[in-house]
């Protein structure tokens, strides 16, 4: 199973961006949103370096929230 990470894009150079995540930068790749490129403050999902789509700030923290809670519990 493949998880896609929330992240907010702090810089764009051609199809790379400069994405963080709670401290956590990465560059990602936004060739799979060419026809809908995001620009600096937008939030994309992220997975295995590429950003797959834009989501909107509150998507965003609520993923963030169902996270802390798995890592907070743990599982069975």
């Amino acid at each position: 199973m493949c998880l896609a990470i929330p992240m907010r894009i702090l810089g764009i150079d051609g199809f790379t961006a400069r994405c963080e995540a709670r401290g956590a930068l990465r560059d990602v790749s936004l060739f799979l949103l060419q026809d809908d490129l995001p620009t600096v403050g937008d939030y994309v999902q992220v997975q295995t370096g590429y950003a797959i789509h834009k989501v909107d700030e509150d998507t965003a923290r609520g993923a963030w929230e169902l996270f802390d809670q798995i890592l907070r519990e743990g599982t069975p």
